[in-house]
C-alpha cells in the first residue's frame, strides 16, 4: 500500500491470479479499516498545502506522470493482460487512454477560472471562486484497472484535492504500478494514497462515514453504487457514480449491414463484453436482419478466445467462475424461450482453457422481452439480436430500462440520427460510432447508470466547490 508517500506492507497478504491460467502472479498487502484511516488522515493533512499549490505546479506533476506512463506503456499493458486478462492490444489501448487523462487534466488544472457577476447595486460586487472540495475517496473496478484510476485521480489532483484509492481486489497490481508512477512524478506525500484489500466492505464503510472524506467517487455495479450513496447520505457527502449499463445498439434499414455488423461486433466483444458501455441489446430493422446476422456471425466465429498474451487472441477470460455461470444462465434461459443460436453458447474447456474462465463468443437471434438477457446486463461475450419494424417501436424498446449509460445508432439518414440522439435516454450516444469516449469528452449515465460525469471540464467540476463573495465597496 502507498500511504503518506511511503510504501507500506502488512503481515496479512492476499493472492493475485491470472484469470486466463489460474496462476498466482503476486501477493499484495491486505489492508483493513486501520490502514484506510491512516491514509485518510494523511490526505487530510496534505490537503492544506496541495490545495494552495499553484495550478502550474499541479499541472507539471500530472504531465510528468503522463510522460512516465507513456514510457512504461509496454510493461503496464503486459501486467494488465496477466492480471485482468484482456488481449495485449486492448491493454495497450487502455494504457494510452489512461495516460490521456493525466495529460488532459494537467492542462485543465490551469483553467479553473472564476467569474464576476454584475449586481443591481452600484456599491456591490459579486465574485465566484471554484475551490477544491477536500479529501476524495475513490473506488475503482477490475475491468479497466488503469484508466479508471487516472480518470479519478487526475481531475482530483488537478482541482487541488487529495485522494485515497481502493482498487478492485482482482487487480491491485495495476494500481500499485500507477502509484509508482505518481510517486516518481513527484506527487507530495499524503496527496495520493493507495489501500489494497481483499475485503472491500470495511474500507467502503470508512469512506462513507469518515467526516474527513468530502467526496466519494465509485465505478462499479449499480447495486453497490446505491449502497455507497445511501451510506454517504447522512453526511450529505458529494458522490459521483459510474454504474451499470444496458446499452441498445440500433441498426436502421438504411444502414450498410456489413458496416454496422463490423461495428457491433467490435464494441460488443470489447474486453470480452466486460464493459459498461458494451451493447446488451442489438436491435436490427427487419428488412436487413438476415444479412446483418449472417455478417455479424461470420465475424464472431473468427474470434479466438484464450490467453491475451497470444497475439492471435481477441477474446480473453471472464473475471471469475461466477461470471461464466451468469453468462451460461442467460444463454440457457434464452434458448429455452425460443432464441436461435448461431455460434458459441457454451463455456470453453480443454487443455487451453482448463484453468481459466472462458466462454465462447456467442450470437443469439430471435431474442424477446421475456428472456433474462433482454432485461439484465450480461457483462460477457454474448450478442443478443432483436428484430424491430418501426422507429417509434425501437426507441420505446431501447428506453425501456432502468439504466441509461450508452447507446448506439447506425443510420445514413441525418434527420433520423438527430431525432434518435434526442429521444434516447442515455448519457453517451454513438451515431455510426462505436467509440464515443475521450478524456476530453464527458462520460456518465442517466437514471440508474450513475451520477455526475468523468472526463472533460465536467469531470474537473466534480471535484470543485462553488464559493460566492459579495463585496460592498
Amino acid at each position: 500500500m502507498y500511504i503518506n508517500g511511503e510504501w507500506v506492507k502488512t503481515q496479512r497478504e492476499f493472492r493475485v491470479t491470472n484469470p486466463a491460467t489460474g496462476e498466482a502472479i503476486g501477493m499484495v498487502s491486505d489492508g483493513d479499516k486501520s490502514q484506510a484511516i491512516l491514509a485518510i488522515n494523511a490526505a487530510h493533512t496534505a490537503f492544506s498545502s496541495w490545495s494552495t499549490a499553484s495550478a502550474y505546479m499541479r499541472a507539471e506533476v500530472l504531465q510528468r506522470a503522463y510522460d512516465l506512463m507513456i514510457e512504461r506503456k509496454p510493461m503496464l499493458a503486459d501486467l494488465m493482460t496477466r492480471e485482468q486478462g484482456k488481449p495485449l492490444k486492448a491493454a495497450l489501448n487502455e494504457v494510452q487512454y489512461a495516460a490521456d487523462f493525466l495529460r488532459w487534466f494537467s492542462e485543465e488544472a490551469k483553467r479553473v477560472y472564476g467569474e464576476t457577476i454584475p449586481s443591481a447595486r452600484a456599491d456591490q460586487r459579486f465574485i465566484v471562486r471554484y475551490q477544491p472540495l477536500g479529501v476524495v475517496a475513490a473506488i475503482t473496478p477490475w475491468n479497466y484497472p488503469i484508466s479508471m484510476i487516472t480518470r479519478k485521480v487526475a481531475p482530483a489532483l488537478a482541482a487541488g484535492c487529495t485522494i485515497v484509492l481502493k482498487p478492485a481486489e482482482a487487480t491491485p497490481l495495476c494500481a500499485i504500478a500507477v502509484f509508482n508512477i505518481l510517486h516518481e512524478a513527484g506527487v507530495p506525500a499524503g496527496v495520493a494514497n493507495l489501500v489494497t484489500t481483499s475485503e472491500p466492505v470495511p474500507i467502503g464503510d470508512e469512506f462513507c462515514t469518515n467526516i474527513k472524506i468530502k467526496k466519494l467517487t465509485f465505478t462499479g455495479s449499480t447495486a453497490v453504487g446505491k449502497k455507497l450513496a445511501q451510506d454517504a447520505a447522512p453526511q450529505l457527502k458529494r458522490v459521483s457514480m459510474e454504474l451499470g449499463g444496458h446499452a441498445p445498439f440500433i441498426v436502421f434499414d438504411d444502414a450498410d449491414p456489413l458496416h454496422a455488423a463490423k461495428g457491433a461486433s467490435l464494441v460488443k466483444f470489447l474486453n470480452t463484453g466486460q464493459a459498461c458501455i458494451s451493447p446488451n441489446r442489438i436491435f436490427v430493422q427487419r428488412a436487413i436482419l438476415d444479412s446483418f446476422v449472417q455478417t455479424f456471425t461470420e465475424r464472431v466465429v473468427k474470434m479466438k478466445a484464450g490467453n491475451g498474451l497470444d497475439p492471435s487472441v481477441s477474446i480473453g477470460p471472464l473475471v471469475n467462475s461466477a461470471a461464466v455461470e451468469k453468462v451460461s444462465c442467460q444463454v440457457e434461459d434464452a434458448l429455452k424461450k425460443g432464441a436461435i443460436l448461431h455460434s458459441g453458447g457454451k463455456a470453453l474447456s480443454g487443455d487451453a482453457y482448463a484453468s481459466g474462465n472462458f466462454y465462447a463468443p456467442t450470437v443469439l437471434s430471435n431474442v424477446s422481452e421475456d428472456m433474462l438477457i433482454y432485461r439484465e446486463e450480461t457483462f460477457g461475450p454474448v450478442a443478443a439480436i432483436i428484430p424491430f419494424d418501426a422507429y417509434d417501436d425501437v426507441i420505446e424498446m431501447a428506453n425501456n430500462t432502468h439504466y441509461g449509460l450508452a447507446a448506439y445508432v447506425y443510420t445514413q439518414n441525418l434527420s433520423r440520427a438527430v431525432r434518435a440522439f434526442e429521444a434516447l435516454n442515455f448519457g453517451i450516444i454513438g451515431i455510426n460510432d462505436i467509440n464515443p469516449t475521450s478524456a476530453a469528452a464527458p462520460f456518465g449515465g442517466m437514471n440508474e447508470s450513475g451520477l455526475g460525469r468523468e472526463g472533460a471540464r465536467e469531470g474537473l467540476g466534480e471535484y470543485l466547490e462553488t464559493k460566492l463573495g459579495g463585496f460592498s465597496v
